[in-house]
């Protein structure tokens, strides 16, 4: 049986990149099918693959401004030939759902979310002070055709899994069909809990995509009122803007390397995640490293995050997250048990993912 591994791109190495790794370990012979590669980016495991690109790979300077691309996605993704394989599992966030398989082939698409620039976070995208007027203006004009063929092309493949219970429910609301759910893999042999009376340093961390959604911006104002020392961890395109306004007693630290991100989760206090994630992977990496959370009560925290593991809060406010600090402090700090953490990250573990989607392939009859 061929199979071919379709992924909307290859840019950045992130949640999405976690699961397509998985993906490749399941299915070691698969072929790789992507928008865009930006060659070392990803790591030797995406790397040594037969990577397929799409025509929006030939042009000059793209990784740089491939979100600009968004209309032409849709049309570059059907473009790509699939001939000859018999399995097609897209991992999809933006387009990759929407791939034409050959005649006879089975499609399993593993959903991060629907398309979400142009459904629920189009103004966290293209609000006032999210993008330049003619960027706004083309989003405006661009959406319905996306979100119409959003809607269709989730119709094509022959089973649709979600990543979370947040995300079906979307799917249903957006495309009008149902998702099972399979929660993404958590790599546990990369972290480990520091020994008792270790491992917590004086500092919060946020660590992910400097992306609108994941308000950064949030944890940022609610450091500056408590003074308490927040360290940033992380890139992408709200890192200039962010900058311009950093508070003394936040650190921005840009781009860590992936070896250096298990000690960063060690020895921090809590994982400060203020943002609505359709999953999130981040919080349960510091679970797994037997850290605590103060995160939005909304989204995959939910079902990521236990009252034992960590703090909600449920305004996604200033206020809401300054208070979310005090009652860390206050009543949640002094009896944590890291134990616990790391005992609710192994439930999501690589062999629980991997039979997860085995049983789903199985209804396909794979």
């Amino acid at each position: 049986m061929r199979v071919a591994l379709v992924h909307d791109w290859l840019v950045t190495a992130r949640g999405g990149e976690r699961v397509l790794e998985a993906l490749c370990r399941m299915f070691p012979g698969a072929e790789l099918f992507t928008l865009l590669h930006q060659p070392g980016s990803q790591s030797a495991l995406i790397e040594q693959r037969r990577i397929t690109t799409s025509l929006l790979d030939r042009i000059p300077g793209v990784y740089g401004r491939y979100r600009h691309l968004l209309p032409l996605m849709p049309a570059a993704i059907e473009a790509l030939r699939l001939d000859g394989f018999d399995l097609v599992i897209s991992s999809s966030h933006c387009v990759a759902k929407g791939v034409r398989v050959p005649a006879g082939a089975r499609h399993l698409s593993y959903v991060h979310a629907p398309m979400r620039y142009m459904w629920d976070l189009f103004d966290d995208y293209f609000g006032p002070g999210r993008a330049s007027a003619p960027v706004r203006w083309a989003a405006r004009v661009a959406r319905p055709a996306l979100r119409a063929w959003d809607r269709s092309s989730a119709q094509r493949p022959d089973l649709l899994v979600a990543n979370s219970h947040h995300v079906a429910g979307k799917v249903k609301a957006f495309w009008g069909r149902e998702a099972p759910v399979v929660h993404p893999p958590v790599d546990l042999s990369r972290f480990t809990a520091a020994p008792p009376g270790e491992g917590r340093g004086g500092y919060f961390l946020w660590l992910g995509a400097l992306a609108p959604y994941k308000r950064v911006d949030l944890a940022l104002e609610a450091f500056r009122r408590t003074g308490l020392p927040l360290w940033v961890a992380g890139d992408g395109q709200d890192a200039a803007r962010l900058r311009a306004s950093l508070p003394s007693s936040v650190k921005l630290l840009g781009k860590v390397a992936d070896a250096d991100v298990p000690s960063l989760y060690r020895e921090a206090r809590a994982l400060v995640f203020p943002g609505e994630e359709d999953f999130g992977i981040t919080p349960l990496e510091a679970q797994a490293s037997g850290r605590p959370v103060l995160a939005l009560g909304r989204g995959g925290a939910l079902e990521t995050v236990t009252e034992r593991t960590g703090v909600f809060f449920r305004d996604q406010t200033v206020e809401g997250l300054v208070e979310a600090v005090r009652v860390f402090e206050r009543s949640f700090e002094p009896g944590f048990q890291p134990a616990e953490a790391r005992a609710q990250a192994e439930r999501f573990s690589p062999a629980a993912f991997e039979a997860g989607l085995r049983a789903q392939l199985g209804r396909l009859g794979v």
